[in-house]
């Protein structure tokens, strides 16, 4: 594979060994890869019981009945697909060449998953003139769905997201993950979350961060460019400037994570610099998100 793809060759196989993890009710009554708490008509064999009127004669099973001259029906597993969800930000302050990258890497190594077990999957981002989102399911369009995210070249949304995601978000998710750096304000972070839980019954937040944005290394006198606005400022960065910098940091993210809680969404902060495997087979996998 050339490097216009945003995943080597070899990580499709390394992913196609996981699937997303899930508690939620499964929704809808197509077939998947997922065991519901339903009987039906898979054929995985669950467990007899005593026939009652109106029972399908069908699922009789008619050697229990020559052992115990009663009326037995089989009952199997009833499979459901899970709907997932994958909704990117595409801020400018996700634009940093190794965030953006990052960012898109960990939507498309979740798009394959679910895609790989049979299950639909759904993909939006946000831009100035919405399109209806990439919606698709089986493995037959694993390398679809990377090239549509391998083809978003640039995160040059002008808007907030924060604001304007819930025009980007179906309403008939299980699990619904949104991948942002999470750097708007926290009151527009509760006007979204609480709206949420109607768009799906599991929702997770990937928090993308960077080495430079916890703990930046910045001396002297340096010019700093706000990444959504455009707006410039010159400053001298003294210890205290750096103080005052990761206390606010620490604040808002203590301030975020309080909000996620209350709302009853599950978050969690990568770091670009700990690399893509390190965050989907150690921290995803801890976190029980990918099984």
């Amino acid at each position: 594979m050339t490097n216009k793809y945003v995943l080597p060759e070899d990580w499709l196989v390394k992913i196609g060994r996981f699937q997303v993890a899930t508690a939620s009710k499964l929704r809808g009554q197509h077939k998947g890869s997922h065991r519901s708490q339903r009987f039906g008509a898979s054929l995985d064999f669950s467990d007899f019981r005593e026939y009652h009127l109106g029972d399908d004669v069908r699922q009789v099973d008619w050697n229990v009945f020559a052992r115990t001259d009663k009326y037995f029906i089989k009952r199997f597993l009833d499979e459901q697909e899970m709907r997932v969800h994958i909704l990117l930000d595409t801020t400018k302050s996700m634009a940093r060449e190794a965030k953006w990258l990052f960012a898109r890497q960990i939507a498309t190594s979740l798009g394959l998953m679910v895609l790989g077990r049979d299950d639909r999957l759904s993909f939006s981002y946000l831009q100035e003139e919405l399109t209806p989102p990439f919606r698709r399911k089986g493995a037959t369009y694993r390398r679809a769905f990377l090239q549509v995210v391998s083809a978003l070249e640039q995160a040059n949304y002008s808007g907030g997201f924060a604001q304007g995601a819930l025009r980007a978000l179906p309403k008939d998710s299980t699990v619904l993950f949104i991948i942002t750096d999470g750097l708007e304000p926290v009151e527009e972070w509760e006007q979204l979350l609480k709206r949420l839980p109607r768009f799906a019954g599991d929702i997770r937040i990937i928090q993308i961060v960077t080495e430079e944005e916890l703990s930046p290394k910045y001396t002297g006198d340096v010019r700093l460019l706000d990444s959504e606005t455009g707006n410039d400022v010159n400053v001298t960065m003294s210890s205290k400037v750096l103080q005052t910098y990761t206390e606010r940091r620490v604040l808002h993210e203590q301030q975020f994570d309080a909000v996620c809680h209350r709302f009853g969404i599950r978050k969690l902060q990568l770091k670009v610099e700990d690399g893509l495997q390190h965050a989907i087979f150690h921290q995803l996998m801890k976190a029980h998100w990918i099984r």
